[in-house]
């Protein structure tokens, strides 16, 4: 066995693990802060990415717009992260061989280089921008490209559901 292996088995082993996987109430608890946070962060880069593409909130500049809402966008991220962490610590085994998991993670690091471009390169070309001016090429792309991802994990997120049942 792998040392990784051995760290996933290790972990399923967990006091933590176990009261989580066998609890009537705990998983589902956390499942649903997970599920609540996971749509608040996915609904406000929603509203950052329409306005990127030209889509949405057009009266106001695209800066105002993210500075509003990347704050809650944040928080809501923490509490989906830890959620998450505590879901695949109930079944670290079973998530770790499923593909829809994998895809996720996947996907999740995609548009975290996603974010991470468009804010090394592509933000500051936004300052000063006024709110009528069409947005740039690469604002849309980057909107575009966040808004396919957001999209593609939030399927992948409800297949793990379907696919690591009991």
């Amino acid at each position: 066995m792998s040392l990784i292996g051995a760290a996933i088995d290790g972990l399923q082993a967990t006091p933590l693990s176990r009261l989580i996987r066998e609890s009537d109430w705990l998983f589902p608890s956390i499942e649903c802060v997970h599920v609540i946070a996971f749509v608040a962060v996915v609904g406000s880069i929603s509203v950052v990415d329409l306005r990127l593409m030209g889509l949405a909130s057009k009266t106001r500049s695209i800066n105002d717009v993210i500075g509003q809402l990347l704050p809650i966008t944040w928080i809501a991220f923490a509490a989906a992260f830890v959620g998450g962490v505590l879901l695949f610590v109930s079944k670290p085994v079973t998530y770790t061989q499923n593909f829809f998991f994998l895809g996720k993670m996947a996907l999740l690091l995609l548009a975290a280089a996603n974010m991470g471009v468009f804010h090394a390169f592509v933000h500051k070309s936004l300052a000063g921008m006024p709110a009528e001016a069409p947005p740039p090429l690469a604002a849309r792309a980057s909107g575009a490209i966040s808004l396919a991802l957001w999209i593609a994990i939030v399927a992948f997120g409800r297949w793990i559901g379907f696919t690591t049942l009991g």
